[in-house]
């Protein structure tokens, strides 16, 4: 089967063809930093409008890369939540006229199982993870631990309490005066940051539970940033404390995580997914316990059309589908999904 994802859920314009015998085909993004970044952060309108520019090129362009005629989708999945309603709106739009023109199935797709499901979109020289395990899923808008029982059937074991991660990392960036995107910014000064000259609190991690607190981090790092000379090697310092943090709280709940559901396999996804720290830390942490841990490649840890062809092609292929309605929902709890 072979199946068009599209994603549009906030500020990048993702096209993929996926397909079940021979994989990913091809796949193109296109982002909306530049376009935001006078303003700080995304512009919904801004977002939508430029969705609507780049869409149909990026389905062209991705169709021909993939060698195949448009004729020969045999299904459409989109994004369909949650997500910025506008933005959503364009990719659903385009995606049910398509599948209604070709005749062929189409599906809406949860935004969250598409980052969750990336890790297992490509060969693995240990196999593919296979349920049951966890997924952390860090990212601007999320921070959550979910135990996968099967595909389509999650369990929320934690989640942020305020700011996501990756938020945080932004917000954290924005107040030491680096450029926006915010959080690429700050973990490239952590790189150059000296350890241990800064130290900021694990949030919640003194306690039982596995929901998360980021917010008082920033507070942490304000006052530090206040309080000191504000040189550039400073600034690097302060950040590769912040990130410390994160990543050692990160760390520490999904192995609570990890020994609460029975499991030994820790799926991470979401851009926050790609920080290089945060990845040889778990990795550390996973082998330890004699488990293991899956990443998507860093380019599928961010938003990505292939993530969402290969969630959609998985529940076509099981038979899911929906009516022509163009229906969109910016608030959706993955609780709620179909098994497939």
């Amino acid at each position: 089967m072979k199946v068009l994802g599209i994603e549009t859920s906030c500020d990048e314009t993702g096209v993929a063809v996926y397909d079940t015998d021979a994989g990913l085909r091809a796949h193109a993004l296109y982002s909306q930093i530049a376009l935001h970044a006078e303003y700080g952060g995304v512009v919904p309108e801004l977002a939508s409008r430029d969705h609507v520019r780049k869409l149909l090129p990026l389905i062209r362009q991705t169709l021909a890369e993939s060698g195949l005629d448009v004729n020969e989708l045999d299904g459409v999945a989109y994004t369909a939540g949650p997500g910025l309603v506008g933005a959503l709106l364009v990719g659903a739009g385009v995606a049910r006229a398509l599948a209604w023109a070709l005749e062929v199935p189409a599906i809406g797709v949860h935004h969250m199982e598409g980052h969750l499901l990336a890790p297992l979109m490509e060969d693995d020289p240990l196999g593919r993870p296979q349920p049951p395990f966890v997924a952390l899923l860090v990212s601007g808008g999320h921070t959550q631990l979910v135990a996968v029982d099967a595909i389509g059937q999650y369990r929320l074991l934690g989640e942020t309490l305020d700011d996501a991660a990756g938020e945080a990392f932004d917000k954290t960036a924005k107040l030491m005066g680096l450029p926006y995107p915010g959080g690429p910014q700050l973990a490239a000064q952590a790189e150059l940051g000296r350890p241990g000259l800064f130290k900021f609190a694990r949030p919640m991690t003194d306690r039982p539970g596995l929901d998360f607190s980021f917010s008082g981090l920033k507070t942490q790092v304000l006052l530090a940033w206040r309080n000191s000379d504000q040189s550039d090697q400073t600034r690097a310092d302060i950040a590769r404390a912040f990130e410390d943090a994160v990543v050692d709280t990160l760390a520490i709940k999904c192995g609570r995580a990890l020994d609460a559901a029975g499991c030994d396999t820790l799926v991470v996804a979401g851009g926050v997914g790609a920080n290089r720290r945060l990845r040889a830390k778990l990795a550390t942490m996973t082998e330890k316990r004699g488990g293991r841990v899956c990443f998507p490649r860093p380019a599928f840890c961010t938003d990505n059309g292939a993530m969402i062809a290969y969630a959609g092609a998985l529940r076509l292929q099981a038979g899911q589908f929906e009516s022509a309605a163009v229906k969109v929902t910016p608030r959706w709890d993955m609780a709620l999904l179909q098994a497939v």
